[in-house]
């Protein structure tokens, strides 16, 4: 991995965070993943180790929760 993902899921708590995220490390360092509008991507990151989201998973594989907007039980229902 490269860039560092930014999951999120389409919450206030999480929008305000990718707005942080973006401008601390610049839009070219990071993929923008929505989990409430791209489900598919959900399992990848479970498996990356997020618990909840907003969560940066950096390109060594540290995940990094910021705040918290919802668990991944939540945005998997």
């Amino acid at each position: 991995m490269s860039k560092s993902i930014f999951y999120h899921a389409g919450c206030s708590v999480c929008l305000s965070a990718e707005h942080d995220v973006i401008d601390l490390i610049g839009h070219s360092n990071v993929q923008i993943v929505n989990l409430g509008t791209d489900k598919s991507r959900i399992d990848e990151a479970v498996k990356a180790g997020v618990k909840s989201v907003p969560a940066l998973v950096t390109p060594n594989g540290n995940v990094l929760h910021i705040n918290f907007g919802a668990s991944m039980a939540d945005v998997i229902r």
